[in-house]
Order: structure tokens, then sequence, then C-alpha cells
């Protein structure tokens, strides 16, 4: 079998290409998660894995240590097969601010995806709606910046 690989890349001093096994390495977190969704009724499921929060945290994410808002100002992107794409800042999964569970699930009701790759798990979202399958690829963005208010403009509308 052939193992499923995660790209840890964006504003880390530490990168990283990892599997399933890897992901083992972390401390490893149950959560019972009950999906209720208009379309497909109720689905319960059993995800064990690591928290994304200890596994971007030992990745050295690039804020400032010494501000603690910096960390703010960074996104999570991740990216799966199954072609979604789920968007996270980093307030949500600090324990300094909302501590969300968030998990990058290696196992769905006892089954190991170490081929099919880690599932990002948001037990707190309806319906599954930031679930990624076989996470491809996760980037932590603290990149951009906003302008300064005095040197905004705003575009033309043009006439209709």
């Amino acid at each position: 079998m052939t193992l499923a690989e995660l790209a840890l890349t964006g504003d880390l001093v530490r990168p990283a290409l990892l599997t399933v096994p890897d992901l083992l390495r972390w401390p490893q977190h149950r959560a019972d998660v009950s999906f209720e969704c208009a379309t497909s009724g109720t689905q319960r499921h059993r995800f064990a894995g690591p928290r994304l929060y200890d596994v971007l945290a030992d990745a050295g994410p690039g804020f400032d240590p010494v501000r603690r808002k910096d960390r703010l100002r960074f996104l999570i992107a991740v990216s799966g097969t199954d072609g979604h794409h789920a968007l996270l800042s980093w307030a949500e999964i600090d324990p300094d601010f909302a501590d969300a569970p968030v998990l990058l699930a290696v196992t769905i009701d006892g089954t190991p995806l170490d081929g099919a790759g880690p599932q990002l798990v948001l037990p707190q979202d309806r319906c599954r709606a930031r679930h990624i399958s076989g996470i491809t690829a996760i980037r932590v963005d603290g990149g951009y910046r906003f302008g300064t208010a005095g040197r905004l403009s705003a575009r033309p509308v043009p006439a209709a």
C-alpha cells in the first residue's frame, strides 16, 4: 500500500511532508461526532488523531512569540484529494483563544487512513461543513498585509 502524504507549507520554520504513521507521533485524541445534514440525515463516526494545533505548533509557525496577538493574523488553508478546501484562523485552534478541538484524524470508526490520508475533523461544524477527506496540503499564511487607512482608495464604479 502506498502511504498518502500531507505537505505542511507556508510560514513555518519546519515545513514537512507527513504520512498517517508520522501523525501517530503526536498525542492522539478521540472525537465521537454526530453530523446532522438535511440531505443525508444524521451520521455518527468516531475519529482519532492528533490535534491540528499540536502538529502546526510543532512545525514552528512564523509569528512573533513576544506579540501574543500576532497569531491572530494567521490563516490555515487545507486541501484534500476530494477537491474540497477549507479555511481556518489560527485563533480557532489556539488554546489561548477559541481552542477548538480540530483533529487530523488518522482513523475513522477504527479503520486506519494510511492509504487515504488524514481527515480534517471539526466536531463543532454542522453537517461536516469543513470536513476534508484525504488531506494533501495544509498551508499556514500570515504574510498578507492591509494598507493603512489613509492610503486606501475606492475604485470608481463604471456608469451604467
